[in-house]
């Protein structure tokens, strides 16, 4: 009888192409809003993640935002790694330059810092080595660049060896990242250089006094501890004044993110949930038009034989089928659509999840259910008698 009933509802479907594609406009935009707009949200979610996720989730990021006269030391930053559960401080300070290489001259960025900090930031060398703490206690005017300036400044990579001028001051390269390795830990096209934190105080012409550093734990579960041990510190250091500095805890910043991301989600979804319902009224008008129009048929069936069940599930099995080849095409063009955001819009990235696919088609099922009961409800108790006399 099933089959039967799906048979009927194809050739009833087939028989009016046009409005039945109409009618499944509502569910295809739908569909397609809720798995494009869910699958940006994810791509971004995995985007935002894998950079936090790069530069490490038990690290802490510290800003020293008053200093009460009383600068924050290198040798005070480095005793900080005798706290439990504290592994690794690194200093950390930006500069730009002017780099030159025999006739080659590129501006770069410039990155102050000790040995420490390619542990903390999990760095990976391509060549050569990164800095030591005796490049930093004697301000060696030695530099670690990525591949991006070695390819460009020198004109390869096996550059250690080399001298290069940083505003004019002459620095030995002794190692190069490997090309996927940056600040934040992705490919950069910045001419980046790392040179000890000293040495990038000598050549700028400031004071050696701390204004940011990382402190990385053993581990993430250490993180709340690591983090009250190096506020108590920092609260006494700076005359009890809590809004002398800050602290950003990685962890904390992947916790909200996430909270967030998923609030964006149910939001996302919400709105696209909204079309798909409007998607389910149109099915029900044009069902309950359909069974109108097809009223003598409804009467000559009941009239041999069919019972109020077959009559309804024949109708409720068309609404059914019309939501889900409506949500099947828009499955399929929502596939064709975050293929084309991905290829041509490299500023925004999208992942289509199996998840959101089985949602899409639940809930597309769920609305051709609701809305065909009405109408098959109505064709299945109309009167065979009347149905007979009906004319189109």
């Amino acid at each position: 009888m099933i089959l039967q009933s799906v048979k009927m509802a194809m050739d009833s479907i087939l028989s009016n192409k046009m409005r039945s594609f109409l009618t499944m406009l509502g569910m295809i935009i739908g569909v397609m809003s809720l798995v494009v707009l869910v699958s940006i949200v994810n791509g971004a979610t995995k985007s935002v993640t894998d950079s936090i996720s790069s530069i490490g989730t038990n690290l802490l990021a510290v800003t020293i935002k008053d200093n009460k006269d009383n600068p924050l030391t290198l040798e005070e930053v480095e005793e900080l790694a005798d706290y439990e559960s504290v592994e690794y401080t690194a200093p950390f300070t930006t500069g730009s330059a002017t780099a030159k290489y025999k006739r080659n001259s590129e501006s770069i960025t410039l990155y102050g810092t000790t040995g420490a900090y390619y542990d903390i930031k999990g760095l990976t060398l391509a060549r050569g080595r990164f800095l030591k703490n005796a490049d930093v206690t004697g301000s060696a005017f030695v530099a670690v660049i990525n591949q991006t300036a070695a390819e460009e400044l020198i004109g390869r990579t096996n550059v250690a060896g080399e001298t290069i001028s940083l505003n004019g001051y002459h620095f030995t390269v002794i190692g190069v990242l490997q090309e996927e390795e940056s600040t934040t830990g992705n490919s950069s096209d910045r001419l980046e250089a790392y040179i000890p934190f000293t040495a990038l105080s000598k050549i700028a012409g400031s004071s050696r006094e701390i204004t940011s550093f990382y402190i990385s734990s053993a581990d993430e579960k250490s993180m709340d501890g690591v983090e009250n041990e190096i506020t108590k510190y920092l609260y006494q250091r700076f005359s009890y004044d809590s809004d002398a500095f800050t602290i950003t805890n990685s962890s904390t910043i992947m916790e909200t993110m996430s909270s967030v991301n998923d609030t964006m989600k149910w939001m996302l979804g919400g709105i696209a949930a909204i079309s798909l319902l409007v998607g389910g009224i149109g099915i029900m008008n044009i069902m309950l038009v359909s069974v109108t129009e097809r009223t003598r048929e409804i009467g000559i069936r009941k009239a041999i034989g069919a019972r109020k069940n077959n009559i309804l599930l024949q109708f409720l099995i068309e609404a059914l089928l019309v939501s889900i080849m409506g949500c099947a095409i828009g499955i399929g063009l929502s596939a064709l659509t975050v293929v084309g955001i991905n290829r041509f819009m490299e500023s925004i990235s999208a992942s289509m999840s199996l998840d959101v696919v089985m949602i899409a088609i639940g809930f597309s099922a769920f609305i051709g259910v609701v809305f065909g009961i009405y109408p098959a409800y109505k064709a299945a108790n109309k009167p065979p008698i009347e149905a007979l006399r009906y004319m189109n």
